[in-house]
Parts: C-alpha cells; sequence; structure tokens
C-alpha cells in the first residue's frame, strides 16, 4: 500500500512510521523534514491511504496546547486538518486514518466509561479540534476511521521528570492515568487500513497505570530505596472501551510490554543517580 503520513517526525507519527515500513508499506513522508506544513494541501495522487499524525502545539502540551494564541492554534490544527481531508479526497485517496484523542470525551463527568461510539463532547480547545476534525472526516467519501488515543508511552522523554524526581528523593504526588505503548498504537493504525470497511471512530488504550506501581518497578530495577508515592483514587478515570480493535484482533501488550520497555525509559536518568 502507497501511504502518506503526516507528523512521521513526531512521537506518534515515528512509531507508526517505522511500524508501515517494516510491514512493506510503500510511505511518503509529510513533515517538515519534507517541508509539509499543517495548512498545506499536498499532492497525494497515486497514495491509497492518508495517515494523519501531525498536530501543531506548545511543546509538551496537548490540552493548553494553544497556548497564548487560539488564532493560530485552530488555524493551523483545525482549518489546516480540513484543507489536508479535501486534499486528500480531491486526489482520489480512498482511506483516511486520523490521530484524535481521548480528550474528545473530556467533557463527561468523572468516571464516565467511554465506548467505542461515544459521541464527542469535549471540554477544551485541543478536545475540540479534535471532535471537529472527525466531524469533518465523517462527513466526506471515503473510508475514514479516527483513532482516539489515550496518552502514549514508549520514548524516553515520557517519564524523564518523573523519574529523575524519584531516583533524587524528591516528593512524587499521586497520579493514576491510562496509557498505550507507541507501538501498539501504530499496530492499531495499520490494521484499520487493511479493513474493508472500517469503523468511523475507534477508541485505543491499554492499561490504566498508577504512579506508585510504576515507581515499584523503576525501584526494582535500580535498587533505590526511596519511598514511593501514595496509590491514587482511579474512580475519576474516565476509561476507553476497546471492543472495536479487540473484534478486529487488536491485543496490546499490557503490563508485560511496560515491563520490557522500562529499561531503555530509564537509561537517561539512571547516569544522575548516585548508585552505591
Amino acid at each position: 500500500m502507497r501511504i502518506a503520513l503526516t507528523g512521521a517526525s513526531g512521537i506518534v507519527g515515528g512509531f507508526v512510521l517505522r511500524a508501515a515500513r517494516a510491514a512493506g508499506h510503500s510511505v511518503k513522508r509529510l513533515d517538515r523534514s519534507t517541508g509539509f506544513r499543517l495548512g498545506d494541501a499536498p499532492a497525494l495522487s497515486g497514495h491509497d491511504a492518508l495517515i494523519h499524525c501531525a498536530f501543531a502545539h506548545a511543546p509538551g502540551r496537548y490540552r493548553g496546547g494553544e497556548g497564548d494564541d487560539p488564532e493560530t492554534f485552530l488555524r493551523l490544527n483545525r482549518d489546516g486538518t480540513a484543507r489536508l481531508f479535501d486534499a486528500a479526497v480531491r486526489d482520489g485517496v480512498d482511506r483516511i486514518v486520523f490521530l484524535s484523542s481521548r480528550a474528545v470525551h473530556d467533557g463527561y463527568p468523572p468516571g464516565t466509561a467511554l465506548p467505542d461510539d461515544l459521541p464527542a463532547r469535549p471540554a477544551n480547545l485541543y478536545g475540540q479540534v479534535k471532535a471537529d476534525a472527525e466531524a469533518r472526516l465523517a462527513s466526506l467519501p471515503v473510508k475514514g476511521t479516527a483513532i482516539r488515543a489515550t496518552g502514549v508511552y514508549g520514548l524516553p522523554g515520557k517519564w524523564r521528570g518523573l523519574f529523575d524526581d524519584y531516583l533524587a528523593g524528591r516528593p512524587v504526588p499521586p497520579h493514576v492515568a491510562t496509557e498505550v505503548h507507541g507501538e501498539d498504537l501504530a499496530a492499531a493504525v495499520l490494521l484499520l487500513l487493511d479493513r474493508p470497511n472500517p469503523p468511523p471512530q475507534v477508541n485505543c488504550s491499554d492499561l490504566i497505570l498508577d504512579r506508585r506501581d510504576l515507581l515499584a518497578q523503576v525501584r526494582a530495577l535500580t535498587g533505590c530505596p526511596h519511598p514511593l508515592p501514595a496509590r491514587a483514587d482511579p474512580s475519576p478515570l474516565r476509561v476507553q472501551c476497546c471492543d472495536r480493535l479487540g473484534a478486529m484482533g487488536w491485543r496490546p501488550g499490557g503490563t508485560a510490554r511496560l515491563r520490557a520497555t522500562l529499561p531503555a525509559l530509564l537509561a537517561s536518568s539512571l547516569p544522575k543517580y548516585p548508585r552505591g
């Protein structure tokens, strides 16, 4: 399959790029290295699919990623995504997978279970931009799917500050969140491209991860003697149900993948830890 991939130099786009190439697909990168910017309407003729992972935001921030310039945030992400989708339709691309976010459901009460077909109810500009892009995709004459991803781990920067604080003995507040490994997310994206009639939206999540449990694994690997944070209350979490991906055969790596990945994630913090 010939795939056009936006955001190939980003976190999720990088995972998708590697997975797509490993699966034998031909991938056209649409990112800064090739001169692509959100708002462009690139030539996509001859491509079978578009995977849209690019997103413009303040460094390290998604919710609140507009910073002090919501106008530019909307122009690049909402309007730029619409222009990209229209270019795909113009050039005969009939499959689109759009990287959306669990943030489209932030407007639901804490503790709400999130099935795949739950309508978007955003509570912030980030979620609204993703929901608007989902609606635009659903209106087009293509086989399009929005994949609503939770937090993504797998690269060293994800928890570097947390690991540094714990290893240095600084206080770490309780926290619990949902996570999915970037390789599992990329596998889900490629799985959707293989479906003859993919659903309009799917959820993508794996672990309910308490910071105490994560740092307990860090302690086991390093021998760090510092106390673990208290366990967080998981009841306010809005947990995604991933039944549609599960029915397609998607099986994320769970805690086994987290354990296998953790030594590499720790590598950037360990040199700072005074081993004894």
